[in-house]
């Protein structure tokens, strides 16, 4: 579905990602661990079309889009849920999914209706302006916004910083309901253990800008496996 071939991007003439390469297929989770610096959301940006690659392939479904803007990409259902959530904080929630659902084809109050089915606690939150949210429920908003584009691959960054447990829970359940009825796939950079473990396939780890290592999920348990590679333990 979605493959990054030899791989290097970075901010003006300094590389922070060196010939990386990774897939993801249908219905795939992959989750992405590394030290801070080491690429992670670098890597997203690059996927999503926020940094253009200096040089290597980004392919989706055998066709390469490493030069198309954002835009584009989303256009082609590749869907980018950015550290710190980056909602319209002036926006109601209405409006900020509204925004959301700007890039495809159907009716725009149809689609943010069927999202919000997923989304029972945004619902009575639909007047409010997005600033005015909690950090959790901002998360969920920014997560809804993707979905309105109707993504077959979502590009997640850091989706549990500094939200509540419960929250966490709910997106959990969200995320594994939407690949078992949409066969959505994930790009997900995470450093909760527990949460990546739940939702990843596998796991993939950066180091200074290169994949270095795969994981199975279960391995994440272990505290002396997690040092070795990440330098933090669950």
């Amino acid at each position: 579905m979605l493959a990054a071939k030899d791989l290097v991007s970075g901010y003006g003439r300094m590389p922070i990602l060196h010939g990386l390469s990774l897939q993801v297929s249908d219905g795939e989770y992959v989750g992405i661990l590394g030290h801070n610096g080491m690429g992670k959301t670098t890597l997203l940006r690059t996927l999503i079309g926020h940094v253009r690659p200096m040089s290597g392939s980004i392919v989706l479904d055998g066709t390469e889009i490493g030069a198309l803007p954002p835009h584009r990409r989303a256009k082609l259902r590749i869907g980018y849920v950015p550290q710190g959530r980056d909602i319209f904080p002036a926006l109601t929630v209405r409006e900020n999914l509204l925004m959301g659902a700007l890039s495809g084809a159907e009716k725009r109050a149809s689609v943010v209706e069927e999202v919000l089915e997923d989304f029972p606690r945004l619902v009575r939150l639909l007047d409010r302006n997005g600033g005015a949210l909690s950090g959790g429920e901002q998360q969920l908003l920014a997560i809804a916004r993707c979905l309105c584009g109707k993504p077959r691959i979502m590009l997640l960054d850091e989706p549990t910083e500094g939200i509540q447990p419960s929250i966490i829970d709910e997106i959990v359940d969200l995320l594994q309901a939407l690949r078992k009825r949409a066969g959505l796939s994930i790009v997900l950079v995470e450093q909760n253990l527990d949460f990546i473990h739940a939702l990843s396939d596998r796991v993939l780890i950066i180091h200074r800008g290169e994949i270095t290592q795969t994981l199975e999920p279960d391995h994440l348990a272990d505290p002396e496996v997690v040092s070795e590679f990440v330098g933090m333990s669950s």
